[in-house]
């Protein structure tokens, strides 16, 4: 009869991964990414904060700040306190560069300058705008808004830009479109995500033109009263306040006026999660969190989730039946 010695280093049977666990199903990658982010964020301790002046030049973009800041517009109001600059350099989203929300330590190797993005589809006026022209073309103001994340965090930022509906009324859509389509740029040399061929790059995004002719929804070329830093979408992002961060598409190439839905990142990845509206709501869970509660960048304050982030009153219209 054999016989069995434990060594020193065998794994008690009662340390073994259950079997059930074992035969649990995978996390999917999005979950995978997220659990990642977060081991990130508790692992970032053990590296030396960055001062405010590092955070600052990491982002730096080289281009003209005579237009900032701009007037801000006393039409809109957070309703909580403005968040602090820093936190906002410091914690972001941008996939294409990094699943952490450390982006400012992997955005050296892009550059934003020079840049223009198309204003192309159906539309009677199609154009390309550079930097200089985008500014000089349409006249820019600060808006406070709310910007509220699907994965529950929030902040108050103050943007610098244009009504996103002032730039499709110099296009002149025709009768057939319906829908506005936006896509980022494309530089896995730059974006090293990029080089992940299990992501639908570029990143892609859209909106009903309804919404996207809505006041709210804004050219951003600007935050702070001064030009966008590179981890928050430089140099020209959508905003969309009324609906999770992930429709704000950064660092935008092209709008196309279209008539079918567009395919959109997140979505096409997980329609199950990231819905094409994707409208703030907290009667409406995310499979794997509640939506109820949000909390703020940087102060870790919770608020009560309001429906379209409390915008309803300009966009509630647009989602009224009939």
């Amino acid at each position: 009869m054999n016989g069995f010695v434990r060594r020193p280093w065998d794994l008690p049977q009662s340390l073994h991964t259950p079997l059930e666990v074992f035969r649990a199903p995978r996390p999917s990658r999005r979950e995978f990414l997220l659990e990642m982010s977060a081991s990130a964020l508790l692992l970032a301790g053990c590296q030396k904060a960055p001062t405010d002046q590092e955070l600052t030049a990491a982002g730096a973009v080289a281009i003209d700040t005579s237009k900032y800041p701009a007037s801000r517009s006393t039409r809109f109001e957070y309703g909580r306190t403005e968040s602090i600059k820093r936190d906002t350099e410091q914690f972001a989203n941008f996939y294409e560069f990094t699943s952490s929300k450390e982006v400012f330590r992997h955005i050296s190797g892009f550059n934003p300058t020079p840049w223009s993005f198309e204003v192309t589809g159906l539309c009677k006026n199609p154009r390309t705008y550079d930097l200089d022209q985008i500014v000089s073309t349409f006249p820019l103001e600060e808006r406070a808004y709310r910007h509220r994340c699907v994965e529950t965090w929030a902040m108050c930022v103050p943007w610098t830009g244009f009504a996103l509906r002032d730039l499709i009324t110099a296009a002149d859509p025709l009768p057939t479109a319906k829908y506005v389509r936006f896509e980022t740029f494309m530089r896995p040399a730059e974006a090293r995500q990029q080089l992940d061929s299990n992501y639908p790059w570029p990143y892609q995004e859209g909106l009903t033109l309804a919404e996207a002719t809505n006041e709210l929804a804004f050219i951003a070329t600007g935050i702070y009263g001064a030009p966008l830093p590179k981890q928050n979408g430089a140099p020209v992002r959508l905003v969309v306040p009324w609906k999770y961060g992930f429709k704000s598409i950064k660092s935008i190439v092209k709008i196309e006026l279209t008539d079918k839905q567009p395919s959109t990142f997140w979505n096409s990845l997980n329609p199950h999660e990231y819905s094409f509206e994707a409208n703030v709501d907290p009667a409406v869970p995310h499979p794997r969190w509640s939506q109820q509660y949000e909390w703020m960048l940087g102060s870790r304050e919770n608020f009560d989730t309001v429906k379209y982030n409390g915008y309803g009153e300009w966009v509630a219209r647009l989602y009224e039946p009939g």
